[in-house]
């Protein structure tokens, strides 16, 4: 067997391995959409996809108003949309200046930012819930919101640095020719051409701040500030009781369809943003 032929072979696998993921994937979150629209009796029958008793799009409505989704929506659009855009203010200046400006402590603190990476959420959640319940801050929208933005700011940081590093030095020495000042220069010209690494930088943050469970259930432990992750946990233990499945897993739809339609919408630049970071400009 030559190189070619083995390399061929090892191609096809990965092929066949990517095909079954999304054969699985797609199987997966098609049971879970027609689960939505059936009864609970239907869904633990072998009838399920027969549909006797109909479409019950009524779920969907139980689902956002009795059990309480819409609140908990709200609160992780809430949450997700401020941390996002607090992210994207603080980190893209932070790391145009590392990778831009030669001053003392640069690589010491481009050091921090990358070790800051490798430090597990759980070491630092008791210290932080000791000093929010001494504060009697707990249960707190903006308390949330600086947690999120402050947890992700390293890596977004540690992002937009290889980003900025990789775009050309003569947009800068135009912009200083034409009397601009620095801050200008990166707020005007740098930072819109950073545009493709923002907007996969501001995805990765959305899923990682929509879906975040951990954080959420030690400091939001009232109904009105949980966000979904929170609020569907909750509401599984409750399905023990009330045994309402088709309502349950109408709201794991209503969650996951945000996610869903931002990664299909933006997956192309995704995709340049990421590879764009590792090409020099």
């Amino acid at each position: 067997m030559n190189a070619f032929s083995g390399k061929k072979i090892f191609s096809s696998l990965g092929y066949i391995f990517v095909l079954v993921w999304v054969i699985f994937t797609f199987v997966l979150i098609g049971w879970v959409f027609f689960a939505s629209l059936s009864t609970s009796s239907e869904i633990f029958s072998d009838h399920m996809f027969k549909f006797k008793s109909g479409f019950h799009f009524s779920n969907y409505i139980k689902a956002w108003n009795t059990q309480r989704v819409s609140v908990f929506f709200i609160n992780s659009l809430l949450y997700t949309v401020v941390s996002c855009t607090a992210i994207i203010i603080i980190s893209s200046p932070a790391a145009y200046a590392l990778s831009r400006y030669r001053f003392p402590g640069n690589t010491v603190i481009q050091n921090m930012f990358a070790a800051a990476l490798g430090i597990p959420l759980i070491m630092i959640i008791m210290p932080l819930f000791g000093i929010a319940s001494s504060l009697r801050i707990t249960n707190n929208r903006f308390l949330l919101m600086f947690l999120y933005t402050a947890v992700n700011v390293p890596f977004g940081v540690f992002f937009m640095l290889a980003f900025f590093k990789n775009l050309s030095y003569t947009y800068e020495e135009a912009a200083a020719i034409d009397g601009c000042s620095p801050v200008k220069t990166f707020w005007k010209i740098m930072f819109p051409l950073a545009q493709p690494g923002l907007v996969t930088l501001t995805v990765f943050n959305f899923i990682t701040i929509w879906n975040e469970f951990f954080m959420s259930l030690i400091f939001a432990n009232r109904p009105n500030v949980r966000p979904v992750a929170v609020g569907l946990y909750n509401m599984i233990q409750s399905m023990r009781y009330t045994g309402d499945w088709g309502g349950m897993f109408a709201s794991v739809v209503i969650v996951f369809l945000p996610t869903f339609i931002l990664y299909i919408f933006l997956s192309d630049r995704i995709i340049k943003g990421v590879t764009a970071g590792a090409i020099k400009g």
